[in-house]
């Protein structure tokens, strides 16, 4: 039994990691996933990483508790990265909205319970779809099994203190808007033209009510755009989920005391 403990506390540290990865990570966190689910690939994944990796023996003590907050915080801080750079989409069809007048028109998203933009949802829900048919769910677990490279098992504490961590994550916060301003601007730029267009005509047609006739024109504009730059999209999102990944190894040699 006694022998027992040491690799028993490893493996906890190892499950912690890999749970806490989950609570947050995009497609596993969703609430359309059972927690049973969630809980149950969790276990078997740090399962098979235990025998894959050489961990070394951790007695119960005070020190190991302090290892499990820091497992735990590592984990939650990956997966809270790439969800954010994928929230990029998200934002992304806020601003198609709010150019289209659909900006009164949320949806209750499942994953968080809040509103969130409608075109944003649509995008989003076709992104999370491409990811997984790119496998790109896959190499997210990868990021997690090679985080112990970047921040070792052992490491009792994460760098916090540096202030190019800091500057990573405001850096990467900023590059989130650019993404998303990049992925709408197709849309707003043509809906821009269209607010143009009709501002001209109330001003040479004054008789024309514009805010009666300039809804539907928008709405159907920024539709047939959105239909005809899909495939672009879908190209920016591709690039988009290789720089979660850039993120999260950059964020991971910082936490690590690269």
């Amino acid at each position: 039994m006694e022998e027992l403990i040491p690799a028993f506390s490893g493996f906890l540290l190892i499950l912690v990691r890999v749970t806490s990865f989950f609570i947050i990570m995009p497609i596993y966190s969703h609430r359309s996933v059972p927690a049973t689910y969630r809980v149950g690939i969790g276990f078997f994944l740090a399962w098979v990483m235990y025998y894959t990796m050489d961990i070394p023996a951790f007695e119960i003590d005070a020190s190991y508790y302090l290892l499990i907050i820091k497992e735990a915080l590592v984990g939650l801080l990956i997966g809270f990265i790439a969800y954010m750079i994928l929230s990029a989409i998200q934002i992304a069809g806020g601003f198609i909205d709010f150019q289209m007048g659909l900006a009164i028109a949320n949806v209750i998203d499942p994953q968080t319970g809040v509103q969130s933009p409608l075109v944003g949802q649509y995008l989003y829900t076709f992104a999370l779809l491409f990811l997984l048919a790119t496998n790109g769910h896959h190499l997210l677990l990868d990021g997690v099994f090679y985080s112990y490279q970047f921040i070792p098992i052992d490491q009792s504490f994460i760098n916090f203190g540096s202030e190019g961590l800091l500057e990573f994550v405001i850096i990467s916060f900023n590059q989130m808007f650019v993404i998303a301003f990049q992925m709408a601007i197709p849309v707003v730029g043509s809906l821009f033209i269209v607010d143009v267009a009709l501002g001209i005509l109330a001003r040479t047609m004054p008789q024309l009510n514009v805010f009666v006739v300039g809804l539907p024109i928008k709405l159907f504009v920024g539709f047939v755009v959105i239909l005809i730059v899909m495939g672009v999209t879908m190209t920016v999102v591709g690039h988009l989920f290789e720089y979660t990944l850039i993120t999260m190894r950059g964020l991971m040699d910082w936490m690590g005391g690269a």
